[in-house]
């Protein structure tokens, strides 16, 4: 969890340096074809892995799983354009308490004690930061336009995660998270054909290549794989539960791309959000129905 939420974290700073060179339609397509490609040499070259032929059962179940996530990290790359990292990276940790009400309403997943105290915890230190520290701004709810776009977006990442186990055909991760992919990809170069024949592709500055091949790699392969891998046996809540540790590694990169350190001000919704990780990993009762076949 610990090196997956800092290869996340990763993603937000890259994206802010890359969100208004190229339009977010035009570098989700680009990722998930990379993203892709990656994922099928691993089913290549690892035979046996899941069911390939149930990407041809009800192919409807990827169209659903690839619009979701697909939505996500278009709305990310929006949001990007005003938010800044740090920020946006709070908004990610609103993930969880989303996921639990998607996992409930999906999946009738249960809601414990010790569950929802972190989700309340993690929700409260991530307003803290959203609104960095002023109570006053958070009664006015003065959001900026970026966290706005980039909430719902983390509204379709959450409801991704409870979309993974209720559309399983226990085809396994690998195999899911490749349709997952390819549909996603398909979607999004439909309704955003224009911006991919616009774009100057030859002529992207060195910055969105890195950030489209970063976030190709590490922010759509491997995170779908893991999470694809999680959702089948962990409640939606917990599967989102590395968003606790984002924006700490954002604040690091940041510090290291010579951004400097947030004020202390920022600190009590930070170690709220990391009391909130240690509460969700802590408990151990079970919250997650049945895998239903559909």
């Amino acid at each position: 969890m610990l090196l997956f939420s800092a290869l996340v974290a990763g993603s937000f700073s890259l994206g802010v340096r890359a969100a208004n060179l190229i339009d977010p339609a035009a570098i989700t397509v680009a990722r998930f074809i990379i993203a892709a490609g990656v994922l099928a040499g691993i089913a290549f070259l690892m035979p046996g892995r899941g069911r390939p032929r149930a990407l041809v059962e009800a192919p409807w179940r990827y169209l659903l799983l690839g619009g979701a996530f697909a939505g996500y990290f278009v709305l990310m790359f929006e949001g990007l354009k005003t938010a800044p990292a740090v920020a946006a990276s709070a908004v990610f940790t609103l993930t969880p308490i989303m996921a639990a009400g998607f996992g409930w309403l999906l999946l009738r997943q249960r809601m414990t004690g010790h569950l929802a105290l972190a989700l309340a915890l993690g929700g409260a230190g991530a307003l803290w930061v959203i609104f960095r520290g002023d109570p006053a701004a958070l009664m006015r709810m003065e959001i900026g336009r970026g966290e706005a776009i980039y909430f719902i977006g983390c509204a379709l990442h959450a409801l991704y995660a409870a979309l993974v186990r209720k559309l399983s055909r226990n085809e396994g991760p690998l195999i899911s998270s490749l349709g997952t992919l390819v549909a996603g990809g398909l979607l999004t170069a439909a309704w955003g054909w224009g911006a991919l024949t616009s774009t100057a592709w030859g002529q992207l500055p060195a910055v969105v290549w890195i950030t489209i091949f970063y976030v190709a790699i590490f922010a759509s392969a491997f995170s779908t794989l893991l999470v694809q891998y999680a959702a089948m046996r962990l409640p939606a809540a917990k599967v989102m539960a590395y968003t606790y540790l984002t924006p700490i590694w954002v604040i690091l990169s940041e510090a290291a791309l010579g951004q400097g350190l947030p004020g202390p001000v920022l600190l009590p919704g930070i170690l709220a959000t990391l009391a909130a990780l240690a509460l969700l990993l802590k408990t151990d009762e079970p919250a997650t129905g049945p895998v239903r076949a559909n």
